[in-house]
């Protein structure tokens, strides 16, 4: 099993779950949460003052999927996440030893 975690613009996330719903992807964890990465920060203008952010909101969706499914995953999260432009995010692949459905108490790729 793989845990696959995507940081990505905002606007995106719509696109980016339909994806992984067409996929068979059963669900997913989505966080908002702020960063930067290469882009570091933007310059805005609020109330006629210019100021410089360096956090950026973006969005995290987690998600544990089967290791035959992973790669699929990944290159549907670059797919409908990418807008050619810096800051489309970052896609993070790990190793997930274990899994288990608390309600059911099944295991590993049953519990997905």
């Amino acid at each position: 099993m793989k845990f696959i975690i995507a940081i990505i613009k905002p606007f995106k996330l719509d696109e980016v779950r339909d994806a992984l719903s067409a996929l068979g992807v059963a669900g997913m964890t989505v966080t908002e949460v702020k960063g930067f990465g290469r882009q570091k920060g933007q310059t805005e203008i609020y109330r006629g003052a210019e100021y410089t952010t360096n956090m950026l909101p973006k969005v995290k969706i987690e998600v544990a999927v089967s290791d035959a499914l992973a790669s699929q995953v990944v290159e549907t999260i670059q797919a409908a996440a990418s807008t050619d432009a810096i800051g489309d995010g970052k896609v993070f692949v790990l190793d997930l030893a274990s899994a288990t459905r608390i309600r059911t108490g099944e295991t590993g790729d049953t519990a997905l």
